[in-house]
């Protein structure tokens, strides 16, 4: 009996493999890597494949649009096939939220249909509407699971240059702007992984997969000042006058541009209700603790 999990030296992947190790008793967990000939490694006693491996969203949009499909479609059709070839009963595909929108206006939630803008998000939903719309073998399911942000210990990303800029001590200048995002704490997704590999009573489908409460970029800087032992240096500067820089940065190509700040400031709430429905059990860890502990994780290392 054992456990496939793709992209297995990412951050996400390095984080699974070790919660599963501790967590799900004596099943073999063991890495996917599908550069070369991976097929060989399904055998009779694989019992479930996590597919991380993908083409991270490039956010300076350096990248050719075709590595995306090739890599978060092509890739994943393959292995989906594979696996119905199988005689693996899971299939857990790591897609994105940004599969279903790049902006978010309310609520995002299953029932929305998705619209996404970028290659990132459609080469995603390309991904998922495969899986989708595959006959599935009685005794098989899948999950389609769309995380947004993803924090914990080794994450290289933004939150971890937000918290850069607080440890440097310089005020955050965006505080006039209220906004509010979801954020996934990577133990809470490890969480929610375990208990769909170890039952069988969840049905196959797409799951939102958030931290419970969402939270304005304002609380965030709070909390990762307090883990520093320091009270949050906000920075109440008018939002007209910074749309104002803005947009003189569009016009001089500075750092600070309209859709930049767009980006910064822009509020993405993202409905777990779903997935905790199906559950029924609650999260480990609240937003604010999940954002502590990647906090420390940043001091410490």
């Amino acid at each position: 009996m054992s456990v496939l999990i793709s992209g297995s030296t990412g951050f996400a992947g390095r984080n699974l493999m070790k919660y599963l190790k501790d967590n799900i008793g004596n099943d073999e967990i063991l890495p996917l890597d599908l550069r070369g000939s991976w097929r060989g490694s399904i055998d009779n006693e694989t019992t479930a494949i996590i597919h991380l491996a993908g083409k991270a969203h490039d956010l300076k949009n350096a990248a050719n649009p075709d590595e995306y499909y090739k890599v978060n479609y092509e890739l994943t059709k393959d292995l989906y096939d594979a696996f119905l070839q199988s005689n693996a009963k899971q299939f857990i595909f790591i897609s994105s939220v940004k599969a279903a929108a790049d902006t978010v206006t309310g609520i995002l939630n299953e029932t929305m249909v998705p619209q996404p803008d970028t290659h990132y998000g459609k080469s995603k939903l390309m991904a998922e509407e495969y899986i989708l719309y595959q006959a599935l073998p009685k005794g098989k399911s899948y999950f389609i699971l769309r995380p947004c942000m993803i924090h914990g210990l080794g994450n290289k990303g933004n939150l971890n240059l937000l918290y850069q800029v607080v440890k440097r001590g310089v005020p955050y200048p965006l505080a006039g702007f209220d906004n509010k995002r979801s954020f996934l704490s990577i133990n809470n997704l490890c969480f929610i992984i375990t208990e769909l590999i170890a039952r069988n009573d969840i049905s196959s489908g797409i799951y939102n997969i958030a931290d419970d409460e969402a939270l304005s970029t304002n609380e965030v800087v709070n909390i990762l000042s307090a883990s520093l032992g320091r009270k949050g240096k906000l920075w109440h500067i008018s939002p007209l006058f910074i749309k104002f820089i803005a947009k003189i940065g569009d016009k001089l190509h500075l750092p600070l541009t309209t859709e930049r700040l767009n980006k910064l400031t822009e509020s993405y709430v993202v409905s777990n209700e779903k997935i905790k429905a199906a559950l029924q059990k609650p999260l480990p860890l609240s937003a604010r603790e999940g954002l502590n502990i990647t906090a420390l994780s940043f001091k410490n290392s």
